[in-house]
């Protein structure tokens, strides 16, 4: 494997993007035996492989998300005379192998059509070439920027999402009010929130989990690089190692060690706590005021999308203010798939205007699309503001030859083991170097 995808192959982290977006646990888990893995074998005339975190085996499971793509895919079925079969991997806890790992291993090995794939994972297939130019696609056209950006890997568009995952932070309006604290903008105002949570007796102000605290570093290092008027210039900077990634990085690492010394995050339950599973149960019973997810967990029963108190989705705190973060994920198809075309129909469908439009009105979420919108949850309106002005920064861009998402992810966890903040810039610092070296 080449480039940055090699760099912290034995250790790769599942991001969780897409699982959470499609189900809330299924990313993070398995083992070398593939127990978790679920296939529906049944094969028809015309089939087209699908592996993804999602339950098809199991259609009375409430999960929106899924029922949002399953429509797109009846669509797709119903026009082409297609059927689409799911094969599935499904986590048990923190130990286990990643739907990352599971990802990659099935795709080299060209085991199926088409995948719904994390970011440092598109990264990665789209650099060792396993992965189509879907530029082609009519629904491409209508894609928005963001979406280019994010997913093009050597002039390849090599995945796209039915939606935009963007991630804030969950934070109980109610306690904020009942202690006269405006919702925070910048870090200075974040630590002084919680300083006054923690002296009311509120015992942790932030739960965490092993995969989203990147997102506080991701709005520190990169609010000005995509909101300064100057990002192509510097990210050719970083690129060519003009520029260090270490520096954009240590004022993130910085605030979240000083989270951590304040006892403002419990770092050792955060390490291995999954997404949501952790931190959720304490968020729900009003003991923690703070969690950061994704923007469709707003709407998801399962996780936040019903609460006893007035919930609301903000940006992480930056110097350009509150600041969403958006990672990329998206569906791809094997560069040698053995059903490539009827892949490629099927995707075409299922990412078309009209089929999009059912999958963001199901799922209220953001699109792909510049000519589809919907009417996102009172909760979501502080985020979605800020996202339609064009403020956010991405936590994936293919364009940066040191893949972030991933790698971003691992070093926090190096950091909540106890690693100094200098030990986790001197790995970026390798990552670049070694990025460097190869070219």
């Amino acid at each position: 494997m080449k480039g940055r995808s090699r760099k912290r192959s034995k250790r790769r982290a599942a991001a969780c993007v897409l699982v959470l977006a499609a189900l809330v646990l299924a990313a993070c888990g398995g083992d070398d035996e593939l127990k978790n893995l679920v296939q529906d074998t049944e094969e028809e005339e015309r089939v087209v492989n699908l592996f993804s975190p999602m339950e098809k085996t199991d259609p009375d499971a409430e999960n929106v998300a899924r029922s949002a793509t399953d429509l797109t895919i009846a669509m797709a079925e119903e026009d082409l005379d297609v059927t689409v079969t799911y094969k599935t991997y499904t986590a048990e806890d923190y130990q286990d192998k990643t739907y990352d790992d599971v990802t990659l291993d099935r795709a080299r090995n060209n085991m199926d059509d088409m995948y719904l794939l994390n970011p440092d994972v598109i990264l990665a297939l789209g650099e060792e070439g396993k992965l189509m130019d879907l530029s082609r696609l009519e629904s491409a056209k209508n894609l928005r920027e963001i979406i280019r950006t994010a997913n093009t890997v050597d002039g390849k568009l090599v995945a796209i999402p039915q939606e935009v995952v963007a991630y804030g932070l969950f934070v109980n309006k109610d306690m904020f009010d009942r202690y006269e604290l405006e919702l925070p903008e910048t870090p200075k105002e974040f630590l002084e929130c919680c300083r006054v949570f923690k002296e009311n007796g509120i015992e942790t102000p932030i739960g965490a989990n092993r995969w989203w605290l990147e997102t506080f570093v991701f709005a520190q290092a990169y609010a000005d690089l995509y909101n300064g008027g100057n990002t192509e210039a510097e990210i050719a900077a970083l690129n060519s190692g003009e520029a260090r990634y270490s520096d954009y990085m240590r004022p993130g690492f910085e605030f979240l060690q000083e989270l951590i010394d304040l006892g403002y995050i419990d770092a050792e339950k955060a390490l291995v706590s999954e997404a949501i599973e952790g931190e959720g149960e304490d968020f729900l019973n009003q003991k923690t005021p703070i969690v950061m997810a994704y923007w469709g967990a707003a709407n998801t029963e399962t996780a936040y999308g019903k609460t006893d108190f007035e919930m609301q989705v903000i940006g992480f705190p930056s110097s350009r203010g509150q600041m969403p973060v958006v990672p990329v994920t998206g569906f791809g198809i094997g560069a040698e798939a053995a059903h490539a075309e009827d892949a490629l129909q099927v995707l075409d469908i299922i990412l078309s205007d009209e089929a999009l439009q059912v999958y963001s009105e199901t799922n209220r979420v953001i699109s792909p699309s510049e000519n589809v919108s919907v009417e996102c949850v009172p909760a979501l309106k502080p985020l979605n503001e800020r996202i339609e002005e064009g403020v956010y920064v991405l936590g994936s861009n293919a364009g940066m030859k040191v893949e972030q998402w991933g790698n971003t992810c691992l070093i926090v966890r190096d950091l909540l083991g106890g690693a100094t903040v200098d030990e986790c810039m001197a790995a970026f610092d390798k990552l670049q170097d070694e990025t460097l070296d190869e070219d």
